[in-house]
């Protein structure tokens, strides 16, 4: 099942199934890609816990060693952006990069999560943009201005179902059509159930709380006017414009 959240035309927020093209919610069928709604984010998170160097050659291609642990940070509420809409990057970076993860939906509320029962916690999973402010990331060690300004996280379209996306996802980007990452979740260097059981080994994850799982290599600069896209196995494609201020 994929479900999509979105604003019907009398504004009030829904969440329907994705059926082919369609969005339905009880006897009303809505396109996906149109006017008539506008999709929104399809989970509503406290908090976006990221996963920095999961894949080993974005580490090499960004000159950094690959963690002996998770290195995690967050993303808060206001980096959450939906499908279509228009990113606005701070003004005056030198470079803004896209980076294409998949998304981990949590479905509960947990804390103290072992390995073995970690996917039971999982609702779903999305397609994520860690948009990144390089200019400032690589000054600072807490990432605030690098990665949780506004709309540094854009989420969807929808939230799919862990029946729908297989093992061995892949995990793309594309910016204006031509392809920049190609890569698997085959590659993670932490697993989806070790990030889970880590995490919650210090925190509290709440319902709609998602866990960005890295990135592959290949990630770029995007520039003012950019389309990119992610594209996960399973799950769909998330389309953003870039504004460079």
């Amino acid at each position: 099942m994929k479900y999509v959240r979105f604003r019907d035309p009398a504004g009030a927020v829904r969440r329907g199934t994705l059926e082919d093209d369609r969005v339905r919610f009880g006897n009303q069928t809505y396109a996906l890609d149109s006017d008539e709604i506008d999709v929104l984010a399809p989970t509503d998170p406290s908090k976006i816990v990221c996963i920095g160097r999961n894949y080993a050659d974005h580490a090499d291609e960004m000159g950094n060693d690959v963690p002996d642990r998770p290195l995690l940070f967050l993303k808060p509420p206001n980096a959450v952006a939906g499908h279509g809409d228009t990113i606005t990057a701070p003004a005056g970076k030198d470079r803004i990069d896209y980076e294409a993860e998949l998304g981990v939906v949590i479905g509960e509320q947990c804390r103290h999560v072992p390995v073995s029962d970690a996917m039971d916690v999982v609702e779903g999973f999305t397609c994520v943009n860690d948009i990144s402010n390089r200019d400032d990331q690589e000054q600072e060690q807490n990432w605030i201005r690098g990665k949780a300004f506004d709309g540094a996280a854009p989420l969807g379209p929808v939230l799919a179902t862990p029946d729908e996306v297989p093992d061995g996802a892949s995990v793309q980007s594309r910016v204006n059509g031509d392809l920049k990452q190609d890569g698997s979740t085959d590659q993670l260097i932490f697993p989806i159930s070790e990030l889970i059981a880590e995490i919650t080994s210090y925190l509290t994850l709440e319902p709609g709380d998602v866990i960005a799982t890295g990135t592959p290599e290949g990630v770029g600069p995007l520039e003012d006017g950019d389309t990119v896209e992610i594209e996960i196995d399973g799950v769909g494609t998330l389309e953003n414009t870039v504004r460079r201020p």
